[in-house]
Parts: C-alpha cells; sequence; structure tokens
C-alpha cells in the first residue's frame, strides 16, 4: 500500500516516508445518475500528466522542490457504497496521522464523503470549501441517502451550519437553494468572493473540495453532469491561487470522466489543475 505507484502523477515520486504530500486515486462512480465513466479519471490523469512540465510559470514552482508520494489508486468494491466511503475514510485517516496533506482525485463527488469524515475527526472546527456547478444539497435521491447529488447534505450533518461554503453553483433543486440559505455560504454562477471567504477562514482547517463540472462545459466537456455557464480555468485558477494562506487539511478535485471528450482537452485541464493544487500545497 505505501510503496510508490508503478505509474505516477508527473513529479511525484518521492517515498511515502519523507513526502509532506500524499496523492491518490479514488476510481469510484457507483451512484453517478447520467453519465458514468469517472472511475476511469485518476489513471487517465497519471498517464496524462506527462504532457505539463513540473514547473508552473502561474506560481513560479516546480513540483520537484517539492516531496509528494503516488499511492496510486484504491481498491474499492464497486457494489458496496458504504464500503467504498470506509475504505476512502480510513484511508485518509492514516494519511492525517502520519501528518501528511492527502489530495483525492476521484471519482464521483461521493468519494468526498468519505475523506470528510476521516478529516472531521481530526479537525472538528473543520470548514469546507466547496466549488462546484450544483448543490448536491438533496437528503435523498432516487430514495438513496448516499449519492453524487447528496454529498453536500452529509457533509453538512458532521460539520453543521455555515461551514461549507459553495462557489459556482448554478443548477439544483429550488429546497436545495432555500437550503443554502439557511444551513451553508452559497455564492451562486461564480467564484466572486472566494477572497472574501479566505479572509474570514484565516487560521481555520479547511477541506477544500473541487468538482471540475464548475467549469464551463466549453472547457471541460468531459464529465457526468455538464452544465452551462461555469467558469474558465483562468478564473478558477485566479480563485485557487487565493487560496495559498489557508490552512489546508485536505483537499479533492472530481467528477472528470474522460470518455466523453476524446479530444483529451478534459484530462488535460484536470492535470493541470492538479499541478497547482500539489504546489500550492506544496508552499503551504
Amino acid at each position: 500500500m505505501w510503496s510508490k505507484n508503478i505509474e505516477t502523477f508527473i513529479g511525484c515520486e518521492s517515498g511515502y516516508r519523507e513526502a509532506r504530500i500524499v496523492l491518490f486515486g479514488a476510481p469510484f462512480d457507483g451512484t453517478t445518475s447520467y453519465r458514468p465513466g469517472t472511475r476511469f479519471a485518476s489513471k487517465a490523469v497519471r498517464s496524462e500528466s506527462y504532457g505539463l512540465e513540473t514547473y508552473s510559470p502561474y506560481q513560479d514552482r516546480d513540483l520537484c522542490e517539492y516531496k509528494i508520494f503516488d499511492g496510486g489508486d484504491l481498491e474499492l468494491p464497486f457494489g458496496n457504497t458504504c464500503r467504498v466511503l470506509e475504505q476512502i475514510e480510513e484511508f485518509t485517516e492514516k494519511i492525517l496521522a502520519d501528518e501528511k496533506l492527502p489530495l483525492m482525485i476521484g471519482g464521483e463527488h461521493l468519494v468526498t464523503l468519505g475523506a470528510v469524515r476521516a478529516a472531521v475527526k481530526r479537525f472538528p472546527d473543520l470548514h469546507v470549501l466547496h466549488l462546484d456547478a450544483h448543490t448536491d444539497l438533496r437528503d435523498e435521491y432516487l430514495e438513496e441517502k448516499l449519492s453524487h447529488a447528496t454529498v453536500m447534505r452529509r457533509i453538512w450533518e458532521l460539520t453543521g451550519d455555515s461551514k461549507i461554503h459553495q462557489f459556482g453553483i448554478r443548477s439544483g433543486e429550488r429546497y436545495e437553494f432555500a437550503f443554502a440559505e439557511e444551513h451553508t455560504v452559497l455564492h451562486k454562477f461564480n467564484l466572486n468572493g472566494i477572497e472574501e471567504a479566505v479572509k474570514r477562514l484565516e487560521g481555520k482547517p479547511v477541506y477544500l473540495s473541487l468538482d471540475l463540472d464548475v467549469l464551463d462545459p466549453s472547457v471541460f466537456p468531459g464529465t457526468g453532469t455538464p452544465e452551462a455557464g461555469g467558469v474558465t480555468f483562468r478564473e478558477l485558477l485566479a480563485g485557487l491561487l487565493k487560496m495559498k494562506g489557508l490552512h489546508i487539511a485536505g483537499c479533492d478535485v472530481n467528477e472528470l470522466s474522460p470518455v466523453y471528450d476524446q479530444s483529451g482537452v478534459s484530462t488535460a485541464v484536470a492535470c493541470k489543475i492538479v499541478r497547482e493544487l500539489l504546489l500550492i500545497l506544496g508552499g503551504i
């Protein structure tokens, strides 16, 4: 489990013991309600990362300057959602106990719940930064409590009111938006307000969950539930760079479904975002 992965994300070749950041994949899409395929994301991201440089001109930083371990993909039992979340929780808990930073590549958005369960145990005052096209605040979806459409509702049950900060949201049931008005801090349509949120969260433990469908489908068509009206790559990157001063306890990037973009552009975009996130974590 703790040996170097055979195929790593570019620049992530340190051993576990020496690493400060641990990258791993959670290839699960068992509750996807529209177009499945996110289980293939982490493998695609690793493979296509070699089209990038380890150096980022946006941050003037290089992945080679940091100790990053790529632990590969978890072997998750499809058809057993509860056990999938338990395995993700256990793996994340181990990483946090070893005082390292986890970055998980999904998988559908439900995988975030497993990681946040581990993070909130270690950081009871945990706040969640949620970038997404969708509210994900349904109490149940098709009579299921555990779903990519309910993940933030389940996380709210762990964190309590006003600790989930949502950005880019442009889709959901009316009652989800009403729920958000009372229980979360929701910013519709774009990333405006991130700078103010970062100031409010200074010194607090933060888990960052990035659903890539926050991006406009013209930039990122390779996802299971594309939603028009999203942000550009540059807008997303600018928002992420504003988070440099935060105490990030963990993060994930999810909802790439590479099979829906045969050009490979969506995977390339995801790779670049993962690189920038790793560099942000490295500088914390």
